[in-house]
């Protein structure tokens, strides 16, 4: 049977499941209640009846003409019969009072009044003596009438008790007038029932409303895997409501955020954000792969509206670790930077072999190779100057390639004579990533100023120490603006700034660098990393202090 009962409320919803126990609690108290009430009704029935009866013994006590009865009898025994006014007497209060019996009594218990006649002249049955002690006193007893709550109060002539008078009410008379309320209280209670009742229904339906209909079982089970989902995904999650206070951070935003533990269930704006991602959180906007700088990570940023039922609940916001991800599209794009120079060169090779074969077959044989000489050189010397000053090979096939890459753009690049950098202990992602961004930045710069258009390029390690140094011949830059455009998280570029100086201060913060920028008619940016070295190994001296 409770396992049939225990499946049966299994198979309900929650709201059910409350609805029915409030129901049987409610129930359970009006039961509580109305039996308590019941009992404390017959407890004060019974003492009201006692009160009333003490108080109607005492009246007919006191009464001349029962006083001056019962001492007639008292003289004159076997008389009690011939007194009928106390009879009278008697009954006439009785119908007034509304009790069973009143009773004159000699103090050798003779009857002077009785409902029943025939008991006149016979001897009253019960307990009198404390009446003849001179105390009136109540007490249940049963005497002719059958149970009944009596007082007996003692008849006095000056200080002598002369008589008693007992007046009684019969307890099937209390229990009349006891069964008589029954339906006010079970009205009472039936009242407060339904009342009780249609709250908790009311209750139940908001409950079914917000938990959907659904079980305990459902419910828990949902909590479970949800939670588990949450915790286990390798994607930061954050949830706010409509109010941007934030309700949710699961372990991998914690990790990646680095959230104080009181920023769930506070405003976002108090949540210790970073200063992008807490402007897109507080807007609402929709976000697609956004990228956005925190601290040393790039993360991938997506936010989309949480919609129920056509019910806008909040936001939510997701997002992934993406800093190796772009560590590897700097190194893509360098790649194709380079491919992009390639062709170019190829494309100027043939144009100046078409030149040079056009001026050969018009027999200026000598200017052809003046032509052909010339231009070889200046590409020689640029090559010669990049790879004997410069022996890492990913950073000088970096300059090289930016130098045809600016020049297809009309844009001059000068590797300055202080470049010089050794076999250094700088990661060459990180290179690329620094001198890379820094040139491509400074090349649009240049293009946004007046000709000549120039960037100027300097490179060097010494004193265990990288320097990276780019100039241009662009509008130029206030010093100021630095910590705003090292910030900046999309991927558009105003100023000729944008994702690259951002991945540029990860790189310099992540090694414990510096990162400036001066004003000489145009941006100067520099680069300084310090260069960890085993033990025992000594710097590369710099261009300028090398014997010579």
């Amino acid at each position: 049977m409770r396992r049939r009962l225990s499946r049966w409320l299994g198979e309900r919803s929650l709201a059910q499941q409350l609805l029915l126990l409030q129901a049987a609690v409610v129930l359970a108290v009006c039961l509580i209640v109305a039996t308590t009430v019941l009992l404390d009704t017959r407890r004060d029935l019974d003492a009201a009846s006692a009160q009333r009866v003490l108080a109607v013994a005492e009246t007919v006590a006191r009464s001349p003409q029962v006083v001056d009865a019962v001492r007639a009898v008292s003289a004159v025994p076997g008389t009690a019969r011939h007194h009928t006014d106390v009879q009278a007497y008697a009954e006439s209060v009785r119908r007034s009072a509304g009790t069973d019996f009143v009773v004159v009594m000699t103090p050798k218990r003779v009857r002077l009044s009785h409902p029943n006649p025939d008991q006149i002249g016979r001897h009253f049955i019960g307990t009198i003596a404390p009446a003849l002690a001179g105390e009136p006193f109540t007490e249940t007893y049963t005497g002719t009438l059958g149970p009944s709550v009596r007082a007996v109060a003692p008849v006095r002539y000056g200080e002598r008790v002369v008589g008693l008078v007992s007046v009684g009410i019969t307890v099937a008379k209390i229990g009349q007038e006891f069964w008589a309320q029954l339906p006010a209280v079970f009205g009472v209670a039936g009242l407060a029932y339904v009342l009780a009742a249609a709250g908790a229904f009311a209750v139940s339906r908001r409950l079914r409303r917000q938990t959907h209909g659904l079980g305990p079982r459902e419910i828990t089970r949902m909590y479970e895997y949800w939670d588990a989902v949450l915790h286990s995904v390798r994607e930061g999650l954050l949830v706010l409501d409509s109010d941007r206070r934030l309700q949710l951070a699961n372990d991998e935003a914690v990790r990646l955020l680095e959230l104080p533990p009181d920023a769930v269930g506070g405003p976002v704006g108090d949540a210790g954000l970073p200063d992008s991602l807490r402007d897109l959180a507080e807007s609402g906007r929709d976000a697609v792969d956004e990228l956005h700088l925190v601290g040393l990570r790039t993360l991938l940023v997506n936010q989309r509206p949480a919609v129920w039922e056509e019910r806008r609940l909040g936001t939510v916001v997701s997002f992934r670790d993406h800093t190796e991800l772009t560590a590897l599209t700097g190194e893509l794009d360098s790649v194709k930077s380079f491919a992009e120079a390639l062709r170019a060169q190829t494309h100027e090779a043939a144009n100046r072999l078409h030149t040079v074969v056009a001026m050969v077959e018009l027999g200026r044989a000598e200017a052809a190779v003046r032509l052909a000489t010339d231009e070889l050189r200046l590409t020689q010397e640029l090559t010669d100057r990049v790879t004997s000053a410069v022996a890492e090979p990913v950073l000088s096939a970096l300059l090289l390639g930016k130098a045809s890459q600016a020049h297809e753009r009309g844009v001059e690049l000068v590797v300055s004579d202080e470049t010089e950098v050794g076999d250094t202990a700088v990661d060459p992602r990180d290179l690329v990533t620094v001198v890379g961004n820094l040139i491509d930045n400074a090349i649009d710069a240049a293009l946004a100023g007046e000709p000549p258009r120039r960037v100027v390029v300097t490179v060097r390690e010494c004193n265990g120490e990288f320097l990276a140094r780019v100039a241009d011949s662009g509008p130029g830059m206030a010093p100021a603006r630095l910590p705003e455009v090292v910030r900046r998280d999309g991927s558009t570029k105003g100023d000729g700034r944008g994702l690259g100086l951002a991945l540029v201060d990860q790189v310099v913060r992540r090694h414990g660098g510096s990162l400036t920028l001066e004003h000489d008619g145009g941006a100067v940016f520099e680069v300084r990393l310090p260069v960890a070295r085993p033990a025992g190994a000594a710097a590369r001296p710099a261009a300028s202090e090398a014997a010579p």
